[in-house]
């Protein structure tokens, strides 16, 4: 057994590891795995531009990571770009890169497998939305905020609007008198 993985629980059947000190799971313990809603950080806002993984569930919610031009690398190792600290993930687990303006997601031969909307995928364009699931640690890939932060984004737009007509107002009233 691998000298990073926890023991085995009492009365859970050992498990073995992959090739990469990655904990083995069956597919039932994956589909298993339960997500909650997505938690917001309005400090790193998503945007076409500058995509996010925001992770779900218990194990990643809290969790974002922005994503940039050129290829991440993504992976329980320290060296990686985006660094996930779950035993089902491999320690060099997938890339992330962005061709011509569309993120894609590629599986570099990791354990568990990368899933799209669990399917499991050797490589898949991404859209706004889709949920991402790296062994058991899962994201949803967002390219534009939902809920209270992308609603607050849009009132505040429209009081800008407001405030400046309203200026405008202002202004032209005070010169014609």
């Amino acid at each position: 057994m691998n000298q990073h993985a926890e023991p085995p629980r009492r009365g859970a059947p050992a498990r073995t590891s992959g090739p990469q000190g990655t904990q083995l799971f069956s597919a039932e313990e994956l589909r298993r795995h339960s997500a909650s809603g997505p938690h917001y950080d309005a400090l790193d806002r998503a945007s076409a531009n500058r995509p996010v993984l925001q992770g779900v569930g218990e194990s990643m919610e809290g969790k974002r990571f922005s994503l940039r031009s050129g290829r991440q690398t993504i992976g329980r190792h320290e060296d990686s770009d985006i660094v996930i600290d779950d035993l089902s993930v491999s320690s060099s687990h997938a890339w992330i890169m962005n061709q011509n303006g569309h993120y894609v997601i590629m599986n570099t031969l990791s354990t568990n497998g990368t899933f799209v909307n669990d399917q499991r995928v050797h490589d898949a364009v991404l859209k706004h939305g889709d949920r991402i699931r790296f062994g058991q640690a899962e994201f949803v890939f967002r390219t534009r905020e939902s809920g209270p932060l992308g609603g607050m984004r849009t009132l505040r737009i429209l009081l800008g609007v407001a405030a400046a007509g309203g200026l405008a107002a202002l202004a032209w009233w005070l010169y014609t008198h």
